[in-house]
C-alpha cells in the first residue's frame, strides 16, 4: 500500500530541510579554508563587496521573475478576442530604459569595485608594517622576515592589529598564494613580485593553499598562517632569533647532529650556527631552513603534522609522502635515522 501523497510531501520537506541544516552546520565546521570567515580588513572589505552585489543580484531576479509570471499567468489568459496587431515597429522609451538600466545597473557594481580594489592595493605602507618576503617553490612555501632576519617554511607568523605587507615571487614555476580567511589571492610569478597587504582582525589558525596548478605535488603545496596577539608574536619572533638548541654530549640528538653534518642533508638544509653553514650563502639552500624545525607544527608542505614517526617518514620515502617531491631518498637507517630524527625534533 502506497503512502498517502500529503506524507510523502510532508517527509520530503522535512528531508530538505534537514539537509540544509547539515549543508550550513558543514560549511562552518567541516571547511576550514572558507572565504567567509573575514579574519582581516581585507577580507571585510571583499565580502562587503560580495553581500552588495548579490543583494543587486537578487534584486533582479525577482524582477525576472515577477515579469515571467505575470508573462505566463496574466497576460496569456485574458479573455476575449485577440485584436489587431499592433503597426508600431519600436518603442524610444523602451529602448531608452532597455539601454540605460542595464548601464545604470554596472555602474552600481563597478564603483564599489574600483573603490574596493584601491582601498585594498595600496602604493603605500606604514613605516611599522611587517613586511613578510614570501617565495614559493615546488612545493613548499619559505617566509623570510627581513627586519627580524628571520627565515621559516609553511608556517607563516603575524600580529593582530599590525599592517602586513607579503611580497610575493616565485623561485621556480608560477604558483599562487591564498589565505582564505585572510582574503587577497594573488598569482606567484617568476621575475616578478606581486603584494599582498592586510590588517588581521582575529587570532587563530588559518589554512592556505597554492591556488594555481604547479607540478605533481601541487594539491600538496599547503601552509599555515598563525594571527597572534602583539605578545605571543614577539615571544615567536625571539624564539626565532634566538640560536638553536645545543644538544647534549651523548644523547641521541648530539649524535643525529653529526648525522646531519655527514649526510647529503647539509647541502640544501641549513640549520644557523651549525658547523658548516655559511652566512654567504644563507638564503640560497634549494631547501628550508631547518634552524627552527622542532618548533613547526608541520612539515613536508605543511601535509604532515610534525611528530618523530612523520619526521622519519618524510626522511626515508619523501617521494611516496609527496608525488615529484625535491627531496632525494637519502638511505638514512636504523640508529641513524633514529638520532637524526631526535636532532631536528629537537630544534626548538
Amino acid at each position: 500500500m502506497k503512502p498517502p501523497l500529503r506524507f510523502m510531501t510532508k517527509a520530503s520537506l522535512a528531508s530538505a530541510l534537514l539537509a540544509l541544516a547539515a549543508a550550513l552546520a558543514g560549511c562552518a565546521k567541516q571547511y576550514p579554508m572558507d572565504t567567509l570567515s573575514n579574519g582581516s580588513d581585507y577580507a571585510v572589505k571583499i565580502h562587503s563587496l560580495y553581500v552588495f552585489v548579490n543583494w543587486i543580484d537578487a534584486v533582479i531576479m525577482l524582477i525576472v521573475l515577477v515579469t515571467a509570471f505575470l508573462a505566463l499567468f496574466w497576460f496569456s489568459t485574458r479573455v476575449g478576442e485577440p485584436g489587431e496587431p499592433s503597426s508600431v515597429t519600436s518603442d524610444l522609451r523602451l529602448e531608452v530604459a532597455w539601454t540605460a538600466i542595464p548601464a545604470l545597473i554596472l555602474v552600481m557594481i563597478s564603483v564599489p569595485t574600483i573603490r574596493t580594489i584601491w582601498q585594498t592595493q595600496p602604493d603605500k605602507w606604514p613605516a611599522d608594517a611587517l613586511t613578510i618576503n614570501v617565495i614559493g617553490h615546488q612545493w613548499w612555501w619559505e617566509f623570510q622576515y627581513p627586519q627580524y632576519g628571520i627565515d621559516t617554511a609553511d608556517e607563516v607568523h603575524f600580529p593582530v592589529g599590525r599592517v602586513i605587507h607579503f611580497t610575493l615571487r616565485s623561485g621556480d614555476v608560477i604558483h599562487s598564494f591564498w589565505i582564505p580567511a585572510m582574503g587577497g589571492k594573488r598569482d606567484v610569478i617568476p621575475g616578478q613580485i606581486n603584494e599582498i597587504t592586510f590588517t588581521a582582525r582575529e587570532t587563530g589558525e588559518f589554512p592556505g593553499q597554492c591556488v594555481e596548478f604547479c607540478g605533481t605535488s601541487h594539491a600538496n603545496m599547503r601552509l599555515r598562517a598563525f594571527s597572534q596577539t602583539p605578545e605571543d608574536f614577539a615571544k615567536w619572533v625571539k624564539a626565532q632569533q634566538a640560536p638553536p638548541v645545543t644538544p647534549k654530549e651523548g644523547t641521541p640528538a648530539a649524535a643525529g647532529a653529526q648525522v646531519f653534518a655527514d649526510a647529503p642533508c647539509a647541502i640544501c638544509h641549513t640549520v644557523k650556527g651549525l658547523s658548516g653553514f655559511s652566512k654567504e650563502y644563507a638564503g640560497t639552500y634549494k631547501g628550508p631552513d631547518l634552524t627552527h624545525f622542532g618548533s613547526r607544527t608541520t612539515l613536508a608542505g605543511s601535509i604532515l603534522t610534525n611528530d618523530p614517526h612523520n619526521v622519519a617518514m618524510w626522511i626515508q620515502e619523501p617521494d611516496r609522502v609527496k608525488p615529484g617531491a625535491m627531496m632525494p631518498t637519502l638511505g638514512v637507517k636504523g640508529k641513524d635515522l633514529n638520532d637524526l630524527v631526535a636532532y631536528l625534533e629537537s630544534l626548538k
